[in-house]
């Protein structure tokens, strides 16, 4: 009788042998009739309802200027004071720090912490403000690729997390992220990919649904659909 570690050490010698080894990228194969099928005729409208339906908020806007006052608006709602905001071509485009300053926030710019003293300014932070690379309609997914300038904890450890998107940065589902987005055209890859799908949850404590113990209790993502 095969006992489970003997099982597990089996399926480690056998992906050895296939050549599933560090550095080494194994072929992605035909999706075929299973898997992840896609976010169905309206991309939108089905990462709408999926983020909602894990705890998450989504507020579909016309352009840039409303995702700004939506983001102003979400800043004023949770009383932030300390402000955590992350790099990005969209959110640098909104002039967010000098808007939230005119409302009283302490504003950090992640590109400007530097690891000495970045630990209390992060653990500090009332919201967080993000761009995202990607998102995922089928499961209602955020997705953040590792980058020197905006640390993890970004969306990670204030209480609230704002993500800011586009509607190019949507994708169908899983398949089409790995398969067709992030691998495309690149000679690298990044470090970690962070999938966030709703607020942080544990069912830890006898077994009782808890949001907010690990992760931020709300995210919000504003996705301007032009």
């Amino acid at each position: 009788m095969t006992t489970p570690r003997e099982a597990i050490l089996q399926n480690v010698r056998q992906a050895l042998r296939g050549g599933n080894r560090p550095g080494q990228t194994a072929a992605i194969e035909s999706r075929g009739p299973i898997g992840y099928q896609g976010a169905e005729p309206d991309p939108v409208s089905r990462f709408r309802q999926e983020l909602t339906a894990t705890g998450g908020y989504a507020d579909v806007v016309p352009d840039r200027q409303a995702s700004l006052a939506r983001a102003l608006e979400m800043a004023k709602a949770a009383s932030a004071r300390r402000v955590l905001i992350g790099p990005g071509a969209l959110i640098d485009s909104l002039n967010l720090p000098e808007e939230l300053a005119a409302l009283g926030c302490d504003v950090k710019l992640t590109g400007s912490l530097f690891a000495d003293n970045n630990r209390d300014i992060l653990f500090a932070a009332d919201l967080g403000i993000s761009g995202v690379d990607y998102l995922i309609a089928e499961t209602g997914t955020v997705v953040l690729l590792s980058k020197a300038k905006e640390p993890r904890s970004l969306s990670l450890l204030p209480p609230v997390h704002v993500a800011l998107a586009e509607r190019a940065q949507l994708v169908p589902d899983l398949f089409d992220l790995f398969e067709s987005e992030i691998r495309k055209g690149r000679s690298d890859f990044p470090s970690c990919v962070t999938l966030v799908t709703g607020p942080s949850k544990t069912g830890d404590i006898e077994l009782r649904l808890v949001t907010g113990v690990h992760g931020p209790g709300e995210i919000h993502v504003i996705l301007i659909n032009d």
